[in-house]
């Protein structure tokens, strides 16, 4: 039995090989209008259109013929070879048939079952792709159907894994989604009771603007009047108990005097002892007075210090 023949290879295209000097090739010409009338006379046509022929018709032309050409003479070698393995197969049926009649199994004598039956074994062979009967041929048609459904069974598992996680991802998803509108409708009926406590806020907080300058005002106002008086941020709170304490050691000193300035209201009345009497408390208390400025004014130049 012949083997089918490789095509042949397919002509260069010479639509770049047209000359530059626009001069015609009688040859190509002569061969593209036979080739166009066996066309046309292929059709049912005898007369083939005219038109005019330029260097780039012909050329284009003459490469459509030669490729059809070339593929004609492929597709007639190849119908040769199947009308040559067509009588092979028919002279094989015909020797087969004869030796089956020669041993009494000619179809027209076998039971209709056997005739079924072998029928259904044809279509099997067909069906698997095999060219006999053979048990062997069966075997390994079997076997790659086997390693096919195989194969399939194992795509579908890989599917239904990739869909199982798929639908896992989209039930995840509506949850998800669930969640946001659920969400989204609890802020949305938040809206107005926020609103309304913005509003509160934005109240309290102009009331709280205008508190803020009264503070800042007072602020300035007691911050002048501190430095009025002399205050500045070195007299902490210990200083001033210590100057307080220095007052009541004062007081402790000059109540003596006092109490004796106070006793001399009750002198005899002699006006000179008297005002000597009283020029000295004067003295003393005088001196007093400058101690007690004195210690004062030490105590502010240690704090500034």
């Amino acid at each position: 039995m012949s083997e089918t023949p490789d095509l042949p290879p397919q002509p260069v295209n010479e639509l770049s090989k047209t000359s530059s000097s626009g001069s015609f090739d009688a040859n190509r010409i002569n061969e593209v209008k036979s080739w166009l009338s066996s066309q046309f006379d292929g059709a049912g046509k005898d007369i083939v259109p005219d038109f005019e022929y330029t260097p780039r018709s012909i050329s284009h032309l003459h490469n459509i013929a030669t490729i059809s050409q070339a593929k004609t003479q492929a597709a007639t070698i190849i119908s040769n070879d199947f009308r040559l393995k067509a009588a092979e197969y028919r002279s094989q049926a015909a020797r087969i048939r004869e030796i089956l009649e020669n041993v009494g199994l000619a179809q027209e004598g076998l039971p209709a079952n056997v005739v079924a039956s072998s029928q259904v074994l044809a279509n099997v062979a067909n069906l698997l792709n095999i060219r006999d009967t053979e048990l062997s041929s069966f075997l390994v048609a079997m076997g790659d159907v086997s390693l096919r459904k195989t194969g399939v069974e194992d795509k579908r598992a890989k599917v239904q894994k990739e869909s199982k996680i798929l639908l896992d991802y989209t039930r995840k998803a509506i949850a998800r989604l669930t969640y946001l509108k659920r969400t989204l409708a609890q802020l949305e009926d938040d809206v107005a009771p926020c609103e309304t406590q913005m509003e509160g806020w934005k109240t309290n907080l102009s009331i709280l603007v205008s508190k803020e300058r009264q503070y800042l005002q007072q602020y300035s106002n007691y911050k002048a009047m501190l430095n009025r008086v002399g205050y500045t941020p070195e007299i902490s709170h210990g200083m001033l108990v210590e100057m307080a304490e220095h007052r009541k050691d004062l007081d402790k000193k000059t109540k003596p005097i006092l109490d004796t300035l106070r006793s001399y209201q009750d002198l005899p009345p002699d006006k000179a002892l008297a005002a000597l009497a009283i020029e000295d408390k004067k003295r003393q208390y005088n001196a007093a007075e400058k101690y007690l400025e004195d210690v004062l004014q030490s105590a502010l130049a240690t704090s500034e210090d």
